[in-house]
């Protein structure tokens, strides 16, 4: 048995990133690790630029995310004015850069195509590895008084509802997330109307592997924050409702 923090995570809008090109910014169906920590940086206070501290979070806790609604997708279409490097060396600032660009006649149209999703819910949940800096009640009283803004994705997407965060106390993250009792679990402020779809956990957060689960390769551990540098990990995903319709 252990300790994890527990947090309600609903928006109108979400926007997690997947791996994207210049012109297309894909959405995933559930926040990844990066996005759940980087929740949990912002409301401790961590700045991108604090290498030390963004990679004591990353390798203090392991992650799991239990997806009640992924949300529909919403697809937004963007068009922005891009400058060549050529035409333009070293400009003090974007707007520097688009007036030089204008007046050298150099200015590029694109069209950006990025995934929202809409009306979602997941709750999330981190549990501690070795004797990490922060301990999960440093974390709880984070969340319930952040010290930069939190949102999901993007800062047009905020909360809609409270994180209420809370620890509980199981034997792996799927009794923390999905307890036997659910009665006896303090509820949220928030409460999906549905059958939670999937879960996504870290290998060591797991007392025992199902067999419904799979194994998959998410580009979603943070490096440089400030380069928005991303590594591999392995994740397993457990479909709960095929899952639970295959032992009915």
């Amino acid at each position: 048995m252990r300790d994890h923090l527990v947090i309600t995570l609903a928006a109108p809008l979400v926007s997690h990133g997947d791996l994207a090109g210049h012109e297309r910014r894909g959405g995933a169906a559930w926040p990844g690790r990066s996005a759940v920590l980087g929740l949990v940086g912002a409301a401790l206070g961590l700045r991108r630029s604090d290498a030390k501290a963004q990679r004591a979070l990353n390798e203090g806790y392991g992650v799991a995310v239990l997806v009640h609604r992924p949300g529909e997708i919403l697809r937004d279409y963007h068009t922005a004015q891009t400058v060549p490097s050529a035409k333009v060396k070293r400009p003090a600032t974007r707007a520097d850069a688009l007036q030089r660009g204008r007046a050298a006649g150099a200015l590029n149209t694109v069209i950006s195509i990025r995934e929202y999703r809409m009306d979602a819910l997941f709750k999330a949940c981190l549990y501690a590895r070795g004797a990490p800096r922060w301990s999960l009640e440093d974390l709880r009283q984070a969340l319930l008084r952040p010290r930069f803004a939190v949102y999901l994705g993007r800062k047009s997407c905020p909360l809609a509802a409270p994180m209420n965060p809370r620890i509980v106390r199981a034997n792996d993250a799927h009794d923390a997330l999905l307890p036997a009792d659910p009665e006896a679990e303090e509820r949220p402020g928030i409460v999906s109307d549905t059958d939670p779809e999937t879960l996504i956990v870290d290998p060591d957060g797991l007392a025992e592997v199902p067999a419904a689960a799979r194994r998959e390769r998410r580009w979603d551990v943070p490096g440089d924050r400030r380069g928005w540098h991303f590594a591999p990990r392995e994740a397993i995903v457990i479909p709960l409702r095929t899952a639970q319709a295959d032992g009915a």
